[in-house]
């Protein structure tokens, strides 16, 4: 059976239950402050589960694209060790949001298995929650009752809290649950030992494939439990290996979920999957990593140094890394991969397909990069071995190769042990968790449990029409960061606040309390559909209605740059063709950034044509036109543009300005002209095919214009005001141009001069010719003149000094002929003297320059060069 086939007939079943099946949703999480990727099938359905948002649809289902780096048996380093754990996995799941409960979910689970799929009743195990004292938690007997009527007794097998307890985090939604194990040994290996002893034991061929979670508590800040409104249930199923299961395979990457990769990896790289483990581990690395790079890139968000970015650039690093090491491949190539993994999955996951382009030429960059840094890594490590007394290497050093560098530390421990020589691994480790110590102590939230003073699960928002509102806060708490210090988050009845989301900042304001005092809101964001405030304090009462206030200039201010990152994505498309599509955008008060995808650096003349496209569009005071709760379909035949890696509902806001129209949640102003200009400051590339651009309107684009106009008259009045300040500079320029010329051939004049003089001054030390002098010339010169010397005085060491603009420079030259039988290095000379003037240099073994802050040492560095010879 294909996996194409197996994954219908999942979505078939549940809805002949009555589920709706729903698409996946993103798998990059862009408005979640609590989690960067889809980790779980749940994860969607937050809100619903948090009791935060009523479920129109009682009953779904669905496959669920997900991303796991961390946790239980997912640790990135593990991936591809074993063959059944993934980075990326689709989550196939049925949920119930306060409908059925644990019998539904159990019979629907065991026929779906047994009776639609038909997989073996006598190769399942199922297991139960025993119960947690510390909890006061009982036996889940419900469960097990039910099960008894599809499994024997001897098969149930009851779960501690760590296996049969399933949690949302430290604190939230949880309950127990039912997992159900296969056993796929072979008849033989089954007599000899029974699969119940090898359930949750970490067996390849003993897995799990579904989890029945029965959400019914809620666990508070304190630890405790408390049972929730309404019972839930979510499932999820490991769709690669129910795949493994239904197609009769030993392994996921067996399955044709991944032979396609498998095979294309072979054929690309000249090497054989299933002959030798190393090799094996290799291909099985990159065949899921490109899967979860690919799918990230399709959903936005691209590879970087920080956040999500920074994982997804881990990801494929490690990929890269097991392809250089494993399968000798020293060029780019898993790029070439993403066609493949196009083809396989594009009809069920249209995002492949519509970004196949942009992902390729990505990840082709990043190869490209990663592999010249490790070269870069390799040179480095090379100098520390060449500077490292013994057999063991400095773990401080490798961390910062690793560390500053991205050089992968089991690559390091792997040249090293190639050369007989081992790493402080003690050292490495400390100084890694240093850093992870740094890393989550300015991470850290504290998060109290929320007050609940009004009941009331949806929040309105009003704040398309109105800045201010009479509120009544429905729920707070506090929170504490290392950055923030104590803050405190507020939920109303309803808002005029915007929450961060779209790319659009969250909304400062304040709320007015007794005596005409006000408490600031700092912030607004949304977390699981609520609505929250940030502010420093909380009012006294917190039981009565207060007045909120928008800052009404910063949200003008935000929505002029939101309105305009609508025309420019019109005018890109126009301007630049069809191809042109949204990668990201940011919209603040003072600026907007918009990240497009194009594969070249926009020429003068395309960027005034852009410019001038939105600039008329503001000219002819285009007037909004807004739809709000319109049905997705309509909103499409309106000509809105949906961007891959959104989540959208079943109805939608469209905002229109001429033939400008896009789905959209954020604040924009009534007319175009309230824009006033629109100006690009900046045009870069930030990745492959991806380009941004960054702009100004409103007040922000009138003080450019008058700062200009100020530097202009400036730059006129040192020019003496001429009638043309352009020909003025030109002929400056030109000017300028022949006194350099006329320098350059005084300075020669000059270091002909000088060399005479110098060539006296050599004095031989130890069979070498030693000279160090400070000279007043520049970097070029003294270069010019070392060569000159160095070809006419054998067995030359010469160490110059100079001083220009407060800096100091160091230019050693050493012949080669003393760099090969005496073993001097002058890289290796102006590093140590290079800390004499606070810098530091390097360069080649013959020669080499250093620059710091500090004159005054120079003389001592000249002193100090004839240790080298002594």
């Amino acid at each position: 059976m294909k996996s194409q086939d197996i994954r219908q007939q999942f979505l078939d079943f549940f809805a002949s239950k009555n589920h709706q099946i729903v698409p996946s949703s993103p798998m990059v999480l862009k408005n979640d402050p609590t989690l960067m990727f889809t980790n779980a099938g749940m994860v969607p359905f937050k809100e619903y589960f948090l009791g935060q948002k009523n479920a129109k649809n009682k009953r779904v289902a669905d496959t669920q694209k997900c991303l796991r780096v961390s946790g239980k048996h997912n640790d990135l380093e593990e991936v591809g060790k074993d063959t059944y754990h993934h980075t990326m996995f689709e989550m196939l799941g049925n949920w119930s949001f306060g409908d059925y409960f644990k019998k539904d979910a159990i019979n629907w689970a065991w026929e779906f298995l047994t009776d639609v799929v038909k997989i073996d009743k006598n190769s399942l195990y199922v297991t139960v929650f025993e119960g947690d004292e510390n909890d006061n938690l009982a036996f889940d007997k419900e469960a097990f009752d039910f099960w008894k009527n599809h499994v024997p007794e001897n098969r149930i097998i009851n779960g501690n809290k760590k296996d049969n307890f399933w949690e949302m985090g430290a604190q939230g939604p949880c309950g127990p649950c039912s997992e159900i194990h296969v056993d796929l040994r072979s008849k033989e290996e089954k007599e000899a030992i029974s699969g119940k002893s090898l359930v949750n034991q970490d067996h390849p061929q003993v897995v799990e494939i579904w989890n029945l979670v029965f959400m019914e508590f809620n666990r508070k800040a304190d630890g405790s439990l408390e049972k929730l409104p309404a019972k839930h249930v979510d499932t999820g199923m490991g769709f690669e290996r129910l795949c493994m299961v239904l197609q009769n395979k030993q392994s996921n990457y067996d399955t044709d979920v991944f032979t396609p990769l498998i095979r294309e990896i072979e054929t690309i790289t000249n090497n054989e999957y299933n002959v030798k483990e190393e090799t094996d581990i290799a291909i099985r690395v990159i065949a899921d990593h490109v899967r979860a790079v690919a799918f990230a890139i399709a959903d936005g968000q691209l590879p970087s140094n920080t956040g999500a970015g920074y994982v997804i650039r881990r990801i494929l690093r490690r990929a890269i890394r097991y392809g250089f090491t494993f399968l000798n491949k020293k060029e780019a190539f898993i790029y070439k991969l993403v066609n493949t993994l196009s083809k396989q999955m594009g009809d069920y996951f249209p995002e492949l397909k519509a970004q196949k382009q942009l992902i390729t030429n990505v990840i082709k960059e990043e190869e490209i990069s990663f592999l010249h840094t490790l070269e870069q890594g390799l040179v480095l490590l090379d100098g520390i071995i060449k500077n490292t007394s013994g057999k063991e290497v400095s773990g401080k050093k490798a961390f910062q190769l690793f560390d500053t560098y991205g050089f992968p530390i089991d690559l390091t421990s792997l040249i090293l042990s190639e050369k007989g020589l081992s790493l402080n691994e003690k050292e490495f480790n400390e100084e890694l968790a240093k850093q992870k110590k740094r890393s989550r102590a300015a991470s850290t939230v504290e998060t109290e449990d929320w007050v609940i003073i009004n009941e009331d699960n949806e929040e309105e928002f009003i704040g398309y029409d109105l800045l201010e509102a009479n509120v009544k806060i429905t729920r707070y708490r506090k929170i504490s960061t290392k950055k923030d210090g104590d803050l405190y988050q507020l939920v109303f009845n309803l808002t005029p606040f915007y929450a961060e989301g779209g790319g659009q900042v969250g909304d400062k304001g304040y709320i007015e309390v007794s005596n005409g005092n006000v408490i600031y809101i700092i912030d607004t964001k949304k977390e699981n559909n609520l609505i929250v405030h940030y502010a420093k304090s909380l009012p006294k009462n917190v039981q009565e209605t207060f007045k909120v206030v928008v800052d009404e200039k910063q949200r003008l201010s935000t929505a002029k740059n939101h309105s305009a990152t609508h025309l420019l994505q019109q005018a890109l498309r126009e301007v630049l063709g069809e191809h042109v599509e949204q990668k990201g955008s940011a919209v603040h008060s003072k600026s907007l950034r918009f990240d497009f995808s194009h594969f070249a650096k926009l020429t003068t003349d395309e960027l005034l044509e852009v410019e001038n496209f939105v600039n008329a569009r503001i000219d002819n005071k285009l007037p909004l036109q807004e739809y709000r709760n319109i049905p997705m379909d309509e909103a499409l035949n309106k000509g809105a543009m949906a961007l891959f890696g959104e989540k959208y509902g079943d109805t939608v806001r469209a905002i229109q300005f001429g033939k400008s129209v896009e789905l959209c949640g954020g604040t924009h102003v009534q007319n175009t002209s309230d824009i006033w200009h629109f100006k690009i400051v900046s045009e870069s590339a930030i990745a492959a095919g991806v380009r941004r651009i960054e702009a100004i309107t409103g007040d922000a684009a009138k003080d450019f214009y008058v700062e200009n106009n100020k530097t202009f008259h400036e730059i006129k009045n040192l020019l003496k005001n001429p009638k043309n300040p352009q020909k003025a500079i030109l002929q400056l320029q030109d000017e300028n141009t022949e006194l350099k010329k006329q320098v350059e051939l005084l300075l020669k004049e000059k270091t002909k001069d000088l060399k005479g003089a110098l060539l006296k001054d050599i004095e031989e030390i130890n069979g070498v010719n030693f000279l160090s002098k400070k000279l007043d010339l520049n970097q070029n010169s003294i270069k010019d003149l070392a060569f000159e010397i160095g070809n006419q005085v054998d067995n030359l060491f010469l160490l110059v000094g100079s001083e220009k603009d407060g800096r100091a420079f160091l230019t050693c030259f050493i012949s080669k002929k003393l760099v090969e039988e005496k073993k001097l290095d002058a890289g290796k000379v102006v590093r140590e003297l290079g800390k004499l003037i606070h810098g530091g240099g390097g360069g080649q073994p013959f020669f080499a320059t250093a620059g710091g802050r500090n004159p005054e040492g120079i003389e001592q560095a000249l002193e100090n060069a004839k240790k080298y010879i002594s």
